[in-house]
């Protein structure tokens, strides 16, 4: 099937969607398309349109839509400061158990990352010489001075130079004793630790692209603890039923930052973003009615 639809302009995009029933006032749209593209916004008027038709459901706003829009811009500020240190917890955990078992540069033996195949270690190594190589940093610069130019970094300097996703292939190498050992530093077994950390992964590069987090569902979920072991992640609510939603994300970076960064105000301002969107349907993003009585948000629950 041959595509044939043609560029419009920004003056008939507005009138295609004024005739589908979007209330604006058409110059404020315009330039609200002038700043957004057409494509992207309708992932944020989509969930206000009727059933299985273009048009919107009376009453349908500009006004609404772009909230929605701009609610979701700060969510993922919010979700990506919250990952950033998470990302820095589990790098660094990871590091110290591993050079501490190994050596520096224990990391280059395939043996030692048994967990991934020789293949994936191959390429983890190239990922790290190329970023090596490219980087800028001061430390990277001071380290090749006083040393062989061709010498690889120790896993404490390397591991700075990591992507989340760079990271997440050394976990995943790692064996179960390592893995369990940085797992039990959170609470958690081997097995949700890398559920987790798949999943944030995923998120963060949602976020990296500027791509709707706020009412999609979940590509990679999270595993949720088991609940003979960690019950407050069943009762009184249960998140297992939002594992496909943001909810539980949001949910394991509130248990994560309790840990990593306990005196954070993060989620206070999770908290102030929902006050001043107070319309932005929450059950679209898995958010239970009674999810303040989750006991990992308990924590500070009544500034809510």
């Amino acid at each position: 099937m041959q595509y044939v639809k043609q560029a419009l302009t920004l003056e008939a995009q507005a009138d295609r969607l004024l005739q589908r029933g979007l209330v604006a006032d058409r110059r404020i749209l315009v330039a609200r398309l002038r700043e957004v593209n057409y494509y992207r916004l309708s992932a944020y008027w989509h969930p206000y349109r009727l059933k299985d038709s273009e048009q919107f459901a009376p009453g349908t706003t500009l006004d609404t839509v772009w909230q929605s829009y701009t609610f979701d811009r700060r969510l993922r500020f919010l979700a990506m400061d919250a990952i950033e240190r998470i990302e820095v917890s589990v790098r660094t955990r990871m590091v110290n158990v591993f050079t501490l078992a190994t050596g520096p540069f224990g990391y280059l033996d395939g043996n030692l990352l048994s967990g991934i195949s020789e293949y994936e270690h191959r390429k983890f190594i190239e990922t790290i010489v190329r970023e090596t190589e490219s980087s800028k940093e001061s430390f990277v610069q001071h380290y090749r001075k006083k040393y062989s130019k061709d010498e690889p970094l120790p896993m404490w300097m390397a591991c700075e130079l990591m992507s989340f996703g760079t990271m997440l292939t050394m976990y995943k190498g790692l064996d179960k004793h390592t893995q369990k050992q940085i797992a039990e530093g959170y609470g958690l077994e081997p097995k949700v630790l890398d559920s987790w950390l798949r999943t944030l992964n995923y998120v963060r590069n949602i976020c990296a692209h500027h791509s709707r987090l706020w009412n999609r569902e979940l590509a990679i979920r999270p595993f949720v603890p088991r609940a003979d072991r960690q019950p407050q992640w069943h009762v009184p609510v249960d998140v297992m039923k939002s594992q496909h939603r943001t909810f539980s994300v949001f949910t394991l970076l509130k248990y994560m930052l309790d840990i990593v960064a306990p005196q954070s105000a993060w989620q206070d301002r999770l908290a102030d973003l929902f006050a001043q969107y107070p319309y932005i349907p929450k059950r679209w993003m898995g958010f239970p009615d009674n999810w303040r009585d989750c006991p990992i948000w308990q924590r500070q629950i009544n500034q809510a």
